[in-house]
């Protein structure tokens, strides 16, 4: 274990030293997002609002205002560029000099999108945590912070994270089939963003297109922890979300694998 630790600890640092390095890009993205995230509170206050009942499709406008910010949240700590790195990599000839180390490749890109989130975790975790806890207790008068469910709402977001790592993982081993992934990424966001529960909650979608967007592997990205988060899952329906995003952990690097083994078969670059 420490050798396999001492192995892949230089693509960690790279992954905190490479945030830190493009400190303005990280702002202004920061920035963008958290606009995005306000213009969303104002448009579901509005919803809220028309409504001629204080909850809209069970939802409360609290229950709306944690969903938006946790989602913000957790969108933070799941997301992985390894599908654009990939693509990048390809296209400029530099995965090469990935390959040709006695690493696994996409091990080695787990670690460095590791040392990412140690640096979000101060940055943007705890004071988005700390301020949704302050605006619940405004609200209600009392505490509402779980340690319990707060603990469960990390064990969901690890699992989150993995199905997504591998899930870009699976989309950018395709770069050596389709050679340039930039526009399809974009597509590909848009669609997981609306799949997943981030643009709209799931709850709110017809009940036979909400059963089946639960199932499938998206779901896992962003509904599910941010419903452990809320307190809406509890008892069985709780151990189900968590059976399926083990399993859907278990299934994307399965389909990373076995599109490893047939793509590196045919690896031609465009550029090194």
């Amino acid at each position: 274990m420490n050798k396999f630790i001492k192995k892949y600890k230089p693509f960690t640092r790279s992954g905190m030293l490479g945030l830190i390095a493009f400190r303005a890009n990280f702002i202004c993205f920061l920035i963008g997002e958290s606009l995005y995230c306000f213009i969303m509170y104002y448009v579901w206050r509005a919803v809220m609002e028309s409504s001629p009942n204080p909850t809209f499709m069970g939802f409360t406008m609290q229950d709306m205002v944690l969903y938006l910010f946790i989602t913000f949240l957790s969108g933070y700590f799941t997301y992985s560029s390894s599908s654009g790195a990939i693509g990048e990599e390809i296209t400029d000839g530099s995965i090469a000099m990935r390959m040709i180390k006695p690493i696994s490749y996409d091990i080695s890109f787990l670690f460095q999108e590791i040392g990412e989130k140690i640096i979000l975790l101060s940055l943007v975790f705890v004071p988005i945590v700390v301020g949704v806890e302050c605006y619940r207790y405004y609200v209600t008068g009392a505490i509402q912070f779980s340690p319990y469910t707060f603990l469960l709402y990390i064990i969901s977001l690890i699992f989150a994270y993995l199905v997504s790592f591998y899930f870009n993982i699976c989309y950018g081993f395709l770069a050596f089939f389709l050679k340039n992934l930039w526009g399809s990424n974009v597509l590909k966001s848009v669609i997981v963003s609306f799949l997943s529960g981030a643009t709209i909650p799931l709850a709110f979608l017809p009940l036979g297109l909400r059963n089946v967007l639960q199932f499938l592997p998206f779901a896992s990205l962003s509904y599910t922890p941010v419903m452990i988060y809320m307190g809406k899952y509890q008892g069985a329906q709780l151990l189900i979300s968590f059976g399926l995003q083990i399993f859907w952990v278990f299934c994307m690097w399965a389909i990373s694998r076995l599109i490893w083994r047939a793509a590196i078969k045919r690896l031609s670059v465009q550029g090194g």
